[in-house]
């Protein structure tokens, strides 16, 4: 038999529950009833330019076939050497190691008959003239691979500190148009981010030089031409239209 003080400790315990339960389904109610602000317009804006390339990188290779990997790699290096040493007497141009191979060659029975190897010096410049020319000096030691166009970092942040302020532009002269459209008066921002749509190079220019006898002489420079990349600013985010 159920006693005084344990009916009422049931009675208790479930006005207890009651009012728990009310409490959760009222804090839901509220939570689903809020919305969200009316009137706010998400956008975006872009600003690009086509921005002339203004590095040029060079490709000069060297290979050549010895009967053992040893002596290969010296007569790899001394050459390599020496167009580093070269180079390095122009103003201007930057050269540096490319990349440096050695790898056997087979018979028929698979069996090594000699070694092969090439050797890289790259040339970076701003001064196409001048890596031009010295391109064509160095070819009667080193063929020439393959030439580059690039934009300096440089470059681009300047190119992207002038789209900033159109891309900013063209983002307000939008929300603007569409509040006006939508039967707004005005509008303030909310949000906004401005980032950086990066670049989109011109494709590499490539010249092989492989048919060029080791003892051909080009003093001349060489013909090239830099293309342009696309530097592009994106502003997003959105604004809040008023009456």
């Amino acid at each position: 038999m159920i006693n005084k003080k344990t009916a009422t400790a049931f009675v208790l315990l479930a006005m207890s529950g009651a009012a728990l339960t009310f409490t959760q389904t009222a804090a839901a109610q509220t939570v689903v009833s809020q919305q969200q602000p009316s009137g706010v317009l998400s956008l975006s804006a872009q600003a690009s330019s086509q921005v002339p390339q203004d590095t040029v990188d060079i490709t000069l290779f060297y290979e050549q076939e010895a009967a053992d990997p040893s002596s290969l790699t010296n007569a790899l290096n001394q050459r390599a050497d020496a167009a580093l040493r070269e180079a390095k007497g122009a103003d201007g141009v930057t050269a540096k190691s490319g990349s440096f191979s050695v790898y056997p060659s087979t018979d028929r029975d698979g069996k090594i008959s000699a070694w092969r190897g090439r050797v890289e010096v790259i040339l970076e410049s701003h001064d196409f003239a001048a890596a031009s020319k010295l391109a064509g000096r160095m070819s009667s030691s080193m063929q020439v691979g393959s030439i580059a166009f690039s934009l300096s970092p440089e470059a681009q942040r300047n190119a992207e500190q002038k789209l900033v302020t159109q891309a900013i532009d063209s983002f307000r002269k939008q929300a603007q148009t569409a509040a006006q459209a939508f039967d707004y008066s005005n509008f303030t921002i909310r949000e906004v981010n401005v980032g950086h749509g990066g670049v989109q190079p011109r494709p590499v220019m490539m010249m092989q030089s492989r048919a060029m006898s080791a003892d051909a002489k080009m003093a001349a420079p060489i013909a090239m031409e830099a293309g342009t990349t696309t530097v592009t600013v994106d502003v997003n985010g959105s604004v809040q239209m008023g009456r």
